[in-house]
């Protein structure tokens, strides 16, 4: 018989037809097409034909107040930031077609490295083309087979993948709970290598974690620290280097890891350390050796931005002020919120069901006000969520019309 033609006598299972590879999404297509079936848009596949701001654009044809953008100390639109960019792109090209290690260092690539180092005040700094890639690649280069990484179970999904990827041993413990993370750390092996990874601030909740107690037990347990502080830096802390700071631990932790996506208003990763040996990872982690280097004008922008930040204490000032006043409005409102007070610059208000979050989120736009819909599995316990991030530059009469969109949509959807 010719090869390739199944025999008779081989298992049934081999003659059928192969499972459709899509299938494990059915329940996810399920949930999102119920969703759409209800008439409204779609709450992931937002459109901005026109950025006019860091606090405004044109969404689905509408001016819209951006209350969902990540942009907290609102440097998108900064000229000096800006003009860095532009002269970048003039002297330098649009891209580098190499990876670090090859020939995508560019002198802007050293100058941001540079930029980082100054404003953590540490020795050393590495970027990544994006944050995901940063923990991505820190995580599963120190923490390899045999080794330990104990971590937060709300943690972002970068830090699971990068305990995926490097084939550690991983122990979660209960969401900022230090007691239960002392615990893991005692079950641990004696000799077996332990890195902790913690964030300063929770993305889904904007809840701060209780780093000075879990850095302590941490270092009394003989394991490194590491730290993300996508959602703080620039602007928790006297300096804006992140809870870290502001609890009086960045002496005390190995690493911290950051994006440029946030606080400094365009797109790539970091990791700053005082380790004596840390240069070594240039040659030794993959997704840094072999991606594609940011081009010169992404990081031009970047180290612009992060020298700009180092003297933003107004700035942050205004967006604390604009954290608490929007927390307490929606509270006043009768709104269900995910932490007792403002901890961050973002704002999670709890919905019933996914349904309503999303009849609520497009309430809201057609108000005129853009918020994130999250929802499993994305946050924790199964909640459904408006997320609200807050920006330096959203005025304080943005705010104010941000609470009357809030109030008026909540009534008409039944949410208050």
């Amino acid at each position: 018989m010719s090869e390739g033609i199944i025999q008779a006598d081989q298992p049934p299972e081999l003659t059928g037809e192969s499972p459709d590879l899509f299938s494990k999404f059915d329940d996810f297509i399920a949930m999102r097409q119920s969703v759409l079936d209800t008439g409204i848009e779609d709450p992931f596949n937002l459109v901005m034909e026109k950025v006019l701001s860091p606090t405004r654009a044109i969404c689905n044809g509408r001016e819209t107040i951006l209350l969902g953008t990540y942009n907290y100390m609102g440097m998108t639109f900064d000229p000096d930031v800006i003009e860095a960019g532009k002269q970048a792109l003039t002297d330098f090209g649009s891209g580098t077609t190499g990876s670090r290690v090859l020939n995508g260092t560019y002198q802007g690539h050293r100058e941001c490295e540079d930029a980082l180092r100054e404003f953590y005040a540490m020795d050393h700094a590495m970027v990544f083309s994006t944050g995901y890639q940063a923990n991505l690649g820190i995580i599963s280069t120190i923490a390899g087979k045999g080794d330990y990484v104990v971590l937060d179970i709300d943690s972002h999904a970068s830090i699971w993948d990068g305990c995926a990827l490097g084939n550690a041993e991983v122990v979660p413990f209960k969401h900022n709970d230090v007691a239960a993370l002392e615990k893991r750390l005692k079950r641990i092996p004696a000799g077996a290598g332990k890195l902790v990874v913690l964030e300063g601030v929770y993305s889904m909740l904007g809840d701060v974690a209780p780093l000075k107690e879990m850095v302590r037990i941490c270092k009394e347990n003989g394991a490194m620290v590491l730290v993300d502080e996508a959602h703080s830096m620039g602007f928790i802390g006297e300096h804006g280097r992140g809870v870290c700071e502001d609890q009086g631990v960045i002496d005390d932790v190995d690493f911290i890891i950051g994006t440029f996506s946030k606080s400094v208003g365009t797109v790539g990763g970091f990791c700053v350390s005082n380790h004596p040996k840390f240069e070594i990872m240039r040659l030794v982690c993959r997704p840094y050796v072999f991606t594609a280097s940011l081009p010169p004008s992404v990081v031009a922008t970047a180290a612009t931005s992060i020298r700009k930040l180092m003297h933003g204490s107004n700035k942050r000032a205004h967006l604390w002020e604009n954290s608490r006043n929007l927390h307490a409005g929606l509270r006043e409102l009768g709104f269900s919120l995910g932490t007792p007070e403002a901890q961050s610059a973002i704002i999670a208000v709890i919905m019933p069901d996914l349904e309503k979050g999303a009849t609520m989120w497009e309430a809201l736009l057609k108000e005129g006000l853009y918020v994130n819909l999250a929802r499993p599995p994305a946050t924790p316990a199964n909640m459904t969520l408006l997320r609200c991030s807050l920006c330096a530059e959203h005025s304080e009469e943005e705010v104010a019309t941000i609470l009357q969109i809030f109030e008026r949509a909540g009534k008409a959807v039944g949410i208050i």
